[in-house]
């Protein structure tokens, strides 16, 4: 069972929670208003993937999925934390619950149940002690290096489908891994190289291109070929994502500088695009080094 929902949390600081089991060191969206603008920021901080307020059981987007993700294949990240040898781009669909140590007795129920065929989502929603419960336990996609070691092992030694037990420092987890997939790929495209693919007639065909800049600021300066998804409009169009894009074709990202981009870019991994490319420096590095007849601002 699936619960699509999407969020950009607003984090005043980073905070440590009671169950965090997934180590996270990528960046959280920060809107925050200013004197003149939203300020967007980066915040690394302990979370998990679905709710703000999740546990850390991996390293991931603190963002909820939007998309049904099972049926999105993907390869390779650039900030990869892959540790394992044959799991290594290797990333698995997991979800889980999570009771206190001390009640063991509740876990060894909850898993009679499950043989008897109720389903873990469901279980999860009423018993899990974990924030992801509101998810019906999902965590999403992760990979070897996003988790504790012991909720690691569990995850990529699970038969797929099979609910397993495992302990950690926060207590006893039931986990279930629902798909697997090959890790997905994000890197940095410099402005020379983009505009060198631009010069194939094809190239706006096969790939799709999206600018994250304000309308003010297209409006000022803007290359052919991009839909305009404005960050601070995230909540009209993050929700219908995968409507508007194809995950399985090539998606190039700008901005003004590179790290809007790089944030949205980053988040479209964990939607299971299959390759992201951040234009390194926005659309302020394209004017300086491919087409200067581009206004600067």
């Amino acid at each position: 069972m699936f619960r699509a929902s999407c969020n950009l949390p607003s984090i005043a600081s980073p905070a440590i929670s009671i169950c965090a089991v997934r180590l996270s060191l990528f960046p959280i969206l920060n809107l925050t208003p200013s004197s003149s603008a939203r300020r967007i920021s980066t915040t690394f901080a302990p979370s998990l993937s679905l709710l703000s307020q999740t546990p850390n059981y991996l390293t991931s987007f603190n963002f909820k999925r939007v998309l049904r993700m099972m049926d999105n294949p993907a390869p390779r990240a650039s900030a990869s934390y892959s540790t394992g040898n044959n799991d290594a781009g290797r990333e698995l669909l997991v979800q889980h619950l999570l009771v206190k140590e001390e009640d063991q007795n509740i876990l060894f129920e909850l898993q009679k149940r499950v043989i008897r065929g109720e389903d873990l989502s469901d279980l999860a929603v009423e018993y899990s002690i974990c924030p992801s419960k509101e998810e019906g336990g999902m965590l999403g996609w992760v990979r070897k290096g996003q988790m504790v070691p012991e909720f690691e092992e569990a995850a990529f030694n699970a038969p797929l489908n099979k609910v397993v037990k495992c302990k950690t420092q926060f207590g006893w987890h039931l986990l279930q891994v629902l798909s697997e997939r090959e890790e997905s790929v994000l890197e940095d495209i410099q402005p020379e190289d983009f505009h060198a693919k631009l010069q194939d007639p094809d190239f706006l065909e096969d790939s799709q291109c999206i600018d994250v800049r304000e309308p003010h600021e297209v409006e000022r300066a803007s290359l052919s070929g991009f839909k305009v998804l404005p960050l601070q409009q995230f909540g009209s169009w993050g929700p219908e994502i995968t409507t508007k894009l194809d995950p399985q074709k090539d998606t190039y990202v700008l901005c003004h500088h590179g790290m809007r981009s790089l944030q949205v870019a980053k988040w479209l991994q964990t939607q299971g695009f299959r390759k992201i490319y951040n234009i390194a420096g926005g659309i302020h590095a394209y004017a300086l080094k491919v087409d200067q007849s581009i206004p600067t601002y």
